[in-house]
């Protein structure tokens, strides 16, 4: 069973479990990031229900705790993956925040347009990027099966074989997370994709 990532705890919680790994100017800027999401995402809630917040914590949890990521702008852009697609901030706005490189990585991981078009365009990301999308991507579908719509959770997890493992190729923990993941959930792929 591949681990789960909590994003409930809350920020004050993940820092002081993130504190003997992250330098202090890191956590100071993941203190920044984490209040100008909260406050940009507002009160906006996840399919089922849960506070947006908890899934950009999520992503952070993945990248802190079980692969080892410590650049600040790739933890940054964790924490801010979202604020450009789903909320009215620009990335004007977040390079003026929070800089030139967490800018372009937020970029690189906000769909606009066709999304078939965004999900082949990753085969080209940086690293950084990447390791964004895969982190983001493990706290989506982790809990797949609590998603209120089951033709969602059908068509979501064929998405994510198709598209997003192949991105975690070359990457250890990633690899296995979503081969343990995939494994879990393989009943998935035999839904027929019309049920409601």
């Amino acid at each position: 069973m591949p681990r789960t990532f909590d994003g409930s705890v809350g920020w004050p919680a993940l820092r002081a479990r993130f504190a003997d790994r992250l330098p202090p100017p890191t956590l100071a800027v993941l203190d920044a990031a984490v209040a100008f999401a909260a406050e940009r995402h507002g009160d906006q809630r996840r399919p089922a229900g849960e506070p947006y917040v908890e899934h950009l914590l999520e992503a952070l949890e993945v990248l802190v705790e079980a692969v080892g990521e410590r650049d600040p702008d790739t933890l940054c852009a964790a924490v801010l993956h979202d604020v450009v697609e789903d909320t009215p901030t620009t990335l004007d706005e977040v390079r003026e925040r929070f800089g030139p490189r967490v800018a372009e990585l937020v970029g690189w991981v906000t769909k606009q347009g066709d999304r078939e078009e965004y999900l082949a365009a990753l085969r080209d990301a940086p690293d950084a990027a990447l390791a964004v999308k895969l982190a983001d991507r493990v706290s989506n579908v982790q809990r797949l099966r609590t998603h209120p719509r089951p033709a969602k959770r059908a068509s979501y997890y064929r998405e994510t074989v198709a598209t997003i493992v192949p991105l975690a190729a070359g990457r250890p923990w990633f690899e296995a997370w979503y081969r343990d993941w995939q494994a879990e959930h393989a009943d998935l792929e035999r839904l027929d994709g019309e049920q409601s």
